[in-house]
């Protein structure tokens, strides 16, 4: 498409690409001067040559075109949501008042306000990117809320109900088939699209036999002590699983802030006074039981490690509802072996309290997964699971209100320092940073001011 424009008593050719501007001096008249316009044509040699208007002076022709500023219009309306629009409409009239009946000088002021514009177009950018990442972590800190109240409903069926936890596993799996719905809706196969399927096998059976060796671990070990180290575990293989698989890193300040946070949930996991200063000889069938479930809550945690980045590997491409569905029937499958090779036994809930309870536990389960997974398409797996140890702090508040009792003081260290850190990442990635907008506008304006022409 090309059109002609008069800009300060000088007359050029413009050229518009989709996504470039052109422009060189006319050698001959493309139209008809129209009557009482004088129009000149600087050759080069001439006086005035050099004083043409600059490749600047185009930002008050694109805004002034009509077919550009409906495109541009139609391309911007939902930042209207953040306010661009208002400011938009100021910088027009000053660009249009200089082509006007300005010269150089009103070139370059709306070179400036077309600058502006953009600088005001990247801030709105910016924040719809942070919007979508309010609404992740808002997600996240719910997963872990939910996360934390599945720790204790889970306790207490196991101590109150006397029901197992790969039961509860095991009834959590075959009420999530009802997830099915999803896709099917959509008009989406259910087992993936082609192409996927494998790796979404595998993510699944990864994720459910890391909740299979995560609810066994229960039966050997204290919960809290075994979903720490579930916890700890997941965070730091994630990290390195994702790097080496997926070339992911995490940036140094993300790096530093996990690694505070793992601290803090090793500084859960020391032994308390009765346990370190017990003269008493260990028995060797209750050391084995320890090991055991020390190393289940181990390899729980790489399991769950790989499913994260099995799934961030997939990204968009596989739905929630589908992710849930494959850990539901895969579950339904490992669930029952799990309770044969463990031999725990079966016990129904006998009274409408224990089915209640069932039923919170299934519904925290999915709020927990949901906020989860839709996280790992926008953030890396280490800051995931990181973001999911404050269900330690949550349920140790939420068992105290239960169980009144005081925690010791390596319980009450790590626990702080486990909502600190995680505290830390939220502000870092949804706080703007100051220095930001303002080095987006020095980098167009030095684009403005440059001498190509």
């Amino acid at each position: 498409m090309e059109s002609t424009h008069l800009l300060g008593s000088s007359k050029k050719r413009v050229k518009i690409h989709p996504h470039t501007v052109t422009a060189k001096y006319a050698t001959h008249a493309p139209y008809s001067p129209q009557p009482g316009v004088h129009t000149h044509f600087p050759q080069p040699g001439d006086d005035g040559y050099d004083d043409a208007p600059s490749f600047e002076d185009f930002g008050s022709f694109l805004v002034e075109t009509s077919d550009r500023k409906q495109l541009t219009e139609t391309r911007r309306w939902p930042l209207t949501l953040f306010g661009s629009r208002d400011k938009d409409k100021d910088t027009a009239p000053k660009a249009q008042a200089a082509v006007g009946g300005e010269g150089g000088e009103g070139a370059a002021k709306t070179a400036k306000g077309s600058g502006k514009g953009v600088g005001e177009q990247l801030a709105s950018f910016g924040e719809a990117s942070v919007s979508a990442s309010r609404l992740t972590w808002v997600g996240l800190l719910g997963a872990a809320l939910a996360h934390g109240c599945l720790i204790v409903l889970t306790r207490l069926a196991s101590e109150r109900f006397s029901l197992g936890p790969l039961f509860l596993l095991l009834v959590r799996s075959v009420v999530q088939l009802l997830s099915v719905a999803v896709p099917l809706h959509r008009g989406e196969n259910p087992f993936g699209p082609e192409g996927h399927r494998l790796r979404l096998l595998c993510y699944g059976i990864a994720y459910s036999l890391s909740l299979c060796c995560a609810y066994s671990s229960l039966t050997f070990i204290s919960p809290g002590n075994a979903t720490t180290t579930w916890r700890l575990a997941t965070t730091a293989l994630s990290a390195t699983l994702a790097f080496l698989l997926l070339e992911e890193r995490l940036g140094l300040a993300d790096g530093i802030t996990i690694g505070a946070g793992l601290c803090g949930l090793g500084l859960l996991l020391l032994p308390t006074v009765d346990e370190s200063n017990s003269d008493r000889p260990t028995d060797p069938v209750v050391f084995w039981r320890g090991a055991f479930g020390w190393s289940l809550s181990a390899l729980a945690g790489l399991w769950m490690a790989l499913a994260l980045v099995g799934y961030r590997s997939l990204k968009e491409r596989v739905g929630v509802g589908t992710a849930l569905f494959t850990v539901s029937w895969t579950g339904c499958l490992l669930a029952p072996a799990s309770l044969a090779l463990l031999q725990e036994g079966w016990s129904w809930p006998t009274s409408t309290t224990a089915w209640g309870l069932v039923l919170g536990l299934v519904a925290c389960s999915g709020a927990a997964f949901l906020g989860m997974t839709h996280a790992l398409t926008r953030l890396h797996p280490a800051l995931v699971s990181a973001s999911q140890s404050l269900e330690i702090p949550i349920a140790m508040l939420l068992h105290l209100a239960v169980l009144p009792l005081v925690p010791t003081a390596p319980d009450v260290v790590g626990s702080v320092m486990v909502i600190l850190s995680v505290g830390w990442l939220v502000a870092m990635k949804l706080l703007p940073s100051r220095g930001g907008g303002r080095r987006q506008r020095e980098e167009y304006e030095e684009i403005l001011d440059s001498p190509i022409k």
